[in-house]
């Protein structure tokens, strides 16, 4: 989908920003919820949890960007039908502790933009629920919260509550004043740095399964929404304590999400599922390119954006790879959320800009090419690829593959998660994996058995065909 610049020109980022805001606000936007699926294939609607929240969150990003009157309205819709807390007893507590945490960020965007006492509201009880929810804050590292009470069913702690938790605190903190928010997210930040940061490189994975007499990563699940939010959690604790530790931390944490969360072109593609979402990832290298003046960091805003202009559905959707192919079939608010905070970063940054060659796919060629028994090589000659299958094929969650480029496993470990769908439908002609390189040349991707574990299940893999451009 190409956006024709004011002028009636080539598209410039202001007018792909304007854009993506009214795809927002009259496509996925409905009667006070988000549609979860574009084209909807009968995914209904939501307004909490991450998906739902990740576009309330890009929704006020663009509102702080540039104070539009369409969009208060917008979420103070989003607020009234918003979700509310109550205690987490234990034996009783129903929720997840991930949910609150998203929720109660989501809640304090609403009141940033409404001034809604409400809303506000829903932000302290969201965060309270987990805060004093015991069945959590359990196990042999209780300094980190389980996502089911009690580590329920898989026994698995998420970093998508931790690092949410701290954000959620300092958000709190600066709309209430009140100074124990500050003290909870300070002693959570360093309970996540002990726990879920990388042994070898500044960036945290997300998964930790505490078994009640051992706590254990699952190496290098790098998301971009935790590495996100704790870079913005740097930024914003060294803001308001002055400790320049934190800065440092949040700098590392940026540098290696672009320099080894990168393929050889330059561009962030996301290997998770759609249990990942990116909105807090750009939010957090705008931050870095204007408060901070990183120049690092507004280069790989606008890089992306350049890219991700040509991963538009013809509904205006986002697809969860910039640098593949516009999807083809329906997308969701989990792949969306990215592009939807890029386009409004990049039209911020650098508005009369515009994309370099956004129509790199026009010139693909798809490849019908059954891949389903592993181990699996695919050879191609080309400056990218990108392989198409069904989402949660074998719904919802199960199934995952290693992937090899070139000989080299993926950085981000996760490979290939076909099963993970959290619309809860299997998705066809959905891309499961993007990459590109500067030049053509003779590439091989090799595909292995998944280490199973207790979230991503066992392997699975069925790629049904490729798109190369030459």
């Amino acid at each position: 989908m190409r956006d024709a610049g004011r002028d009636g020109g080539p598209p410039t980022f202001a007018a792909i920003g304007d854009t993506a805001l009214a795809t927002l606000e009259t496509t996925f936007y409905s009667a006070s919820h988000w549609r979860v699926c574009v084209p909807d294939l009968g995914c209904g609607t939501s307004d909490g949890d991450w998906g739902a929240d990740s576009l309330t969150d890009a929704l006020y990003f663009r509102w702080s960007l540039t104070r539009d009157s369409t969009i208060p309205p917008l979420l103070s819709a989003l607020n009234a039908a918003g979700p509310t807390y109550g205690t987490c007893a234990p034996g009783a507590c129903k929720s997840w502790s991930d949910i609150p945490e998203w929720d109660s960020i989501a809640a304090s965007r609403e009141y940033a933009a409404t001034g809604e006492a409400s809303a506000l509201a829903r932000a302290v009880a969201a965060f309270a629920f987990v805060d004093a929810g015991t069945p959590f804050a359990t196990g042999a590292c209780p300094l980190i919260d389980y996502q089911q009470p009690d580590g329920v069913a898989n026994q698995l702690k998420t970093l998508e509550t931790d690092a949410n938790a701290i954000k959620a605190a300092l958000l709190l903190r600066a709309a209430t004043g009140d100074a124990s928010y500050l003290a909870k997210a300070r002693t959570k930040y360093a309970s996540v740095r002990q726990y879920f940061l990388d042994p070898s490189v500044p960036l945290y994975t997300t998964y930790v399964f505490d078994t009640g007499t051992a706590c254990a990563q699952v190496p290098r699940r790098f998301f971009g929404s935790v590495n996100g939010d704790m870079i913005w959690n740097g930024l914003e604790l060294a803001r308001v304590t002055g400790d320049a530790t934190y800065r440092a931390d949040a700098l590392a944490t940026a540098h290696a999400v672009d320099g080894s969360l990168s393929d050889p072109a330059g561009i962030y593609e996301d290997l998770q599922a759609e249990n990942d979402v990116v909105e807090p990832l750009v939010e957090a290298f705008y931050r870095l390119a204007t408060a901070e003046g990183e120049a690092f960091a507004r280069a790989w805003i606008v890089r992306n954006a350049s890219v991700a202009a040509g991963d538009v559905s013809a509904e205006g959707s986002y697809g969860r790879f910039w640098g593949g192919p516009p999807p083809q079939g329906t997308t969701t608010i989990w792949q969306a959320n990215g592009g939807f905070a890029l386009a409004f970063a990049a039209a911020a940054l650098a508005p009369t800009d515009g994309p370099i060659s956004p129509g790199l796919w026009a010139g693909a060629t798809y490849t019908p090419h059954d891949i389903a028994t592993l181990p699996a090589t695919l050879e191609f000659t080309g400056r990218a690829i990108a392989l198409i299958g069904t989402v949660g094929e074998r719904c919802c969650e199960s199934g995952h593959a290693r992937l090899f480029i070139d000989g080299v496993e993926s950085f981000d470990q996760t490979g290939i998660w076909q099963n993970k769908s959290s619309s809860g439908h299997p998705l066809p002609g959905s891309v499961l994996f993007a990459w590109r390189w500067p030049t053509s040349g003779r590439h091989t991707l090799g595909f292995e058995p998944g280490v199973p574990n207790g979230k991503e299940g066992d392997s699975f893999l069925h790629v049904q065909g490729y798109e190369v451009v030459p």
